[in-house]
């Protein structure tokens, strides 16, 4: 009774679901439409980069020195890992107005500077003796002596005073 499986003499695998010549002529074809593939993308961008080249406008006269790529940056301003040399780098080799280079800190600086001045005090015009206060000082101030007030003229009399001149002149 120990009669054996046909197929224990090959490995424990019937030989005729797959062939390792399929597999490997799979993998080769692959490879060639891979390789065939990225060449034709390669060629088409740089067909579409020519063109584009050939399609731009003329740079503007007062432009001193124009950067063939822009879009690398190049090695004498890549030694600042805090983003100052490119700003550096724009400042030098665009003209303005430029883009803002980080929003955010930009925006925070100017609302800390907004901030200092209206928490401190200073000169808003020396010569004129005009000075900027805290506004916490300036509602203080205003809680203490009130808000100016108008003095008010009597009304009949402005209205007597109206009346009389349309008549002088009507005359």
């Amino acid at each position: 009774m120990s009669a054996e499986h046909p197929n224990t003499k090959h490995g424990g695998f019937e030989r005729r679901d797959i062939g390792v010549g399929g597999v490997l002529y799979f993998l080769l074809i692959l490879a060639v439409i891979c390789t065939v593939t990225a060449g034709l993308v390669r060629g088409l961008y740089h067909y579409l980069e020519s063109r584009s080249d050939a399609e731009q406008p003329p740079v503007s006269p007062l432009v001193s020195n124009i950067p063939k790529d822009t879009r690398k940056l190049p090695p004498e301003y890549k030694s600042d890992s805090e983003g100052a040399d490119y700003a550096k780098y724009l400042k030098q080799n665009f003209p303005s107005p430029q883009l803002e280079i980080q929003e955010r800190d930009q925006l925070n600086k100017i609302r800390n500077d907004e901030d200092q001045t209206l928490a401190t005090y200073g000169w808003v015009d020396q010569n004129a003796g005009t000075v900027r206060i805290p506004i916490d000082r300036a509602m203080d101030l205003l809680a203490q002596r009130g808000l100016p007030v108008r003095t008010e003229t009597s009304a009949p009399a402005v209205a007597q005073n109206e009346s009389n001149r349309n008549k002088g002149t009507r005359q």
